[in-house]
């Protein structure tokens, strides 16, 4: 199930919403959310549901035993060893064992033959709160959960279970049991769901509708500029559709009484690919510098080692979002980035003016989202020769053919003003009167209509973060 849909918005989240609220017991609130957790984990996933619970359980299981023998550095040492080796393993075998057998195949010339294996949605993102948890706990930052429900509460909670973010354990240890729901938080989760929402129903699906029409098409048609328009749109899809969940995940948190870290800080007005990683996907970045950059020896090492870390990282990061070689090739692209930065361009960008900083970083950003988003190496050849070697554009011919791109181009300018800081500063929330209150929640009222009036209207609705 998907928040931008309409069963979403009238049918499941309205019946979680009362039954939360009915009374006024914590364990009673708790299990609804977990029955509700489930539930919407099993709507896509029903065949599936068992692995969220196996991977909870090692991770429950490793967490007692680690408990038990806190006192035996071996032996806590061991239980931590194989509960992360179990982990990483069910990422593995769910999400890389097909590619690592079709690949093995090509260059060795074998014929290893595997059966289809499903990828279940959000495998990636639990895997990676599950070993948050377990990770923390071996370093002694959080308490053991001794209450297996709850830790599959934190592990499975709906708002976040499928696209993040990815919230760690030590961020809500203590509300799951003890938090505090007001009207307040809940009304601002609620402002908060909807403009995650119109971002996906209005921004997100109008530009990757745009992209993948001109990606589909004929290249003779579109030419270069095109190509480029389809860039930009796919670089606008990827924010607003996975910020838009971020905000919406949030929100949801909120009225439920979590409060989750933010996720995304206007990544496109960095002015460096550094700084853009700072913004972009902030629980997933401080994931890996946390969890493996730092132990691997960060930058505290040789020059060698430390660049070695940063291709490891970065590496790892493109692997993360899915099993094909052009995510090894967008990590690894960034990892040269960064090291350029870091080791000779970052001092000139200091002394440049901000705009040439961002028109460098966008170039790059925009570039690396094409990467990314064509899987195929052929049609990603195709798209980037497009973009830089000149083609013209037969503007009779596209329109004749399909008139929705020009409609489509009307979206890349109002996402390019959406995307700045500017309008979250103007947002009637700020203000105290009530008057400024009441304007506020009925534009946001407002903003839901329309979002259901896209949502209805539209049948180009995709999720992208589910492949990962």
């Amino acid at each position: 199930m998907v928040f931008s849909t309409l069963p979403f918005v009238y049918a499941f989240f309205p019946v979680v919403f009362i039954l939360y609220f009915i009374w006024n017991n914590r364990a009673w609130r708790n299990a609804v959310l977990l029955a509700a957790s489930l539930i919407f984990y099993a709507w896509g996933e029903p065949r599936l549901l068992d692995l969220m619970l196996l991977a909870t359980l090692e991770a429950y299981v490793g967490g007692l035993l680690m408990e038990r023998w806190k006192d035996n550095p071996k032996r806590k040492k061991t239980v931590f060893t194989v509960t992360v080796v179990l982990l990483a393993a069910n990422l593995f075998v769910f999400k890389y064992l097909n590619f690592a057998a079709d690949n093995l195949n090509i260059l060795l010339g074998g014929r290893l033959d595997l059966p289809e294996i499903t990828l279940p949605i959000g495998i990636s993102f639990y895997t990676f709160q599950i070993l948050s948890y377990v990770i923390d706990l071996y370093r002694g930052k959080v308490a053991v959960q001794r209450h297996y429900f709850y830790l599959l509460l934190y592990v499975s909670f709906f708002p976040q279970l499928i696209a993040g973010p990815i919230v760690r354990y030590q961020t809500v240890e203590h509300e799951i049991r003890t938090r505090h729901e007001t009207l307040d938080d809940a009304a601002a989760g609620m402002r908060r769901f909807i403009q995650g929402l119109a971002k996906k129903a209005i921004m997100a699906n109008a530009a990757g509708a745009l992209a993948e029409t001109i990606y589909a098409g004929d290249p003779a048609l579109y030419g270069t500029a095109m190509y480029w328009a389809a860039a930009v749109a796919y670089t606008l899809q990827i924010y607003f559709d996975f910020s838009g969940y971020s905000d919406m995940a949030i929100g949801l948190g909120r009225i439920f009484g979590f409060h989750f870290l933010e996720n995304f800080d206007h990544p496109y007005i960095a002015a460096s690919i550094t700084e853009f990683w700072r913004r972009w996907h902030i629980s997933l970045s401080t994931w890996f510098r946390d969890y493996i950059y730092i132990p691997l020896g960060g930058n505290r090492v040789s020059k060698p080692r430390w660049m070695l870390n940063i291709f490891i990282v970065w590496g790892l990061t493109g692997f993360w979002h899915g099993a094909q070689w052009n995510f090894l090739l967008w990590g690894l692209y960034y990892a040269v980035l960064l090291l350029v930065e870091k080791l000779w361009l970052q001092k000139l960008l200091d002394k440049l003016p901000k705009l040439v900083g961002w028109l460098y970083a966008m170039f790059f950003v925009v570039v690396g989202w094409v990467l990314f988003n064509l899987t195929d190496f052929s049609r990603l050849l195709a798209a980037l020769g497009q973009m830089f070697t000149y083609h013209p554009t037969d503007w009779v011919g596209m329109a004749a053919a399909d008139m929705s791109v020009l409609y489509g181009l009307f979206f890349i300018p109002l996402g390019l003003v959406w995307m700045l800081p500017l309008p979250q500063k103007l947002r009637l929330s700020e203000y105290d009167s009530p008057a400024a209150l009441a304007v506020n929640n009925l534009l946001h009222l407002a903003l839901a209509g329309v979002c259901v009036v896209a949502i209805i209207s539209s049948k180009y609705n995709p999720f992208i973060y589910f492949r990962f």
